[in-house]
């Protein structure tokens, strides 16, 4: 894809594409540097690292359906600036209770639990938002411009994330906080869109649409349940990876960076060609592989430390991250085809409460299975087994309910090619 081509979408687009690219930077930026924090500076225990873990996403099943239904209601742009801003503030109180001397995990926790549940709203008026201002034939382009944002952050992220933190510590956050800022600029530049709200339904009845949508569709039931069954296994796996490269490999904090930005700029490499390999293939057809292909490659942590442990974790998170952006590409295209527009905060907003509101559990299982079999195993066993079992979740279970859905969507198209033929 041409510069060009990735500049077309218009005016409005590309300020919404330019301000989360860079707050995408600010949210790796944090998510490299509060469990180093805790593990290195607060000597936090694997128990606790996944309590803060949990809460990234706790708030997913206990919001999203109600964000949804009152992202319906509310002006998409305004929404987005009022969570940047809430966000920026929040982020804000660890670097500050670090200059007053009272840092504690319970604090971490809520910052993180206070950015998690205004993300859930950011998301949902998000992903509304391009359904408002993208035109259904673009939008598989939008998200892959998106998802090219998001894996570059991956890259630029934790190596900024690791010289930060090595320079300044906790300072660094302060980088995420400004990155809030900026997105809310470019939102606040954006022409008004999506001010024309339908009549409102009674909020039950509007939840009841939402939950309806994705299960009485059988393409969309089938991507809620592989994104189910991926996200049971994956946050283990992704929870326990720091815990496994510092106490069980002896990684640094700056090996450890340099690492994640290698597997990174691979998944960079997926989302650059996530377009391509979709057009190719389909996107119905492209899903269920990624996910699996996804999921087998964790496997390789296994050949660690046999073999040099930073090119073992560095190779599978390559992989890892480039089946997950091909499968993110091609199972968003295939919902945003099949949701009309108008339906899109409700419909997502079921889907993310059911696909999203098991990594709470997920991580928290992660972080126990660790604390649980470190005495026994030790850090390098207790972590391997535990990022194998998540693994082997998705391996074993997450591509099934899609497998079928391209031959399904082959038929309706040709089904529907043969009504308009037949003259009125």
């Amino acid at each position: 894809m041409t510069f060009k081509d990735r500049v077309g979408l218009g005016r409005d687009f590309n300020l919404l594409w330019a301000g989360q690219s860079v707050s995408l930077i600010g949210d790796k930026i944090n998510l490299f540097v509060v469990p180093t924090l805790m593990i290195v500076a607060l000597q936090a225990s694997a128990f606790q690292v996944g309590l803060v873990s949990m809460a990234q996403y706790v708030a997913i099943p206990v919001l999203s359906l109600v964000a949804g239904v009152l992202v319906d209601r509310w002006n998409l742009r305004w929404t987005l600036i009022a969570c940047d801003l809430i966000r920026f503030a929040a982020i804000a109180l660890i670097p500050l209770a670090y200059w007053l001397d009272f840092l504690s995990v319970p604090l971490i926790f809520f910052s993180v639990a206070a950015v998690s549940a205004t993300s859930v709203f950011f998301n949902l008026a998000y992903t509304a938002t391009i359904s408002s201002i993208v035109p259904v034939h673009d939008r598989v382009k939008a998200i892959s411009n998106l998802e090219t944002s998001r894996t570059t952050s991956e890259v630029v992220g934790p190596a900024i994330a690791s010289g930060l933190y090595a320079l300044i510590g906790v300072w660094s956050l302060v980088v995420d906080m400004v990155t809030y800022l900026v997105s809310a600029a470019g939102l606040r530049a954006m022409r008004p869109y999506g001010t024309d709200k339908p009549p409102a339904q009674p909020m039950w009845s509007r939840l009841k649409q939402g939950i309806r949508l994705n299960w009485d569709d059988r393409v969309l039931r089938g991507t809620l349940l592989a994104t189910l069954l991926a996200n049971i296994g994956g946050p283990i796996f992704v929870t326990v990876t720091p815990m496994l490269a510092y106490r069980g490999l002896g990684l640094s904090v700056r090996t450890f960076g340099v690492v994640m930005s290698v597997a990174a700029v691979f998944a960079v490499i997926g989302a650059l060609t996530a377009r391509k390999v979709a057009a190719k293939a389909g996107p119905a057809r492209m899903a269920p592989w990624s996910v699996f292909l996804h999921s087998v490659v964790g496997l390789g942590i296994l050949a660690a430390p046999m073999l040099p442990a930073a090119y073992v974790l560095g190779a599978t998170l390559s992989l890892y991250g480039v089946f997950m952006v091909w499968y993110n590409v091609s199972a968003s295209g295939v919902r945003q085809e099949r949701v009309k527009p108008e339906d899109q905060a409700v419909s997502h907003a079921a889907f993310r409460t059911a696909t999203w509101g098991i990594i709470p559990v997920s991580v928290f299982a992660g972080g126990l299975m660790v604390q649980l079999m470190t005495p026994h195993l030790g850090d390098l066993g207790a972590t391997r087994l535990t990022m194998v079992i998540g693994t082997l979740i998705g391996t074993l279970f997450a591509a099934l309910p899609m497998v079928g859905t391209h031959a399904l969507l082959k038929r309706e198209k040709e089904a529907a090619a043969e009504a308009e033929a037949v003259p009125a």
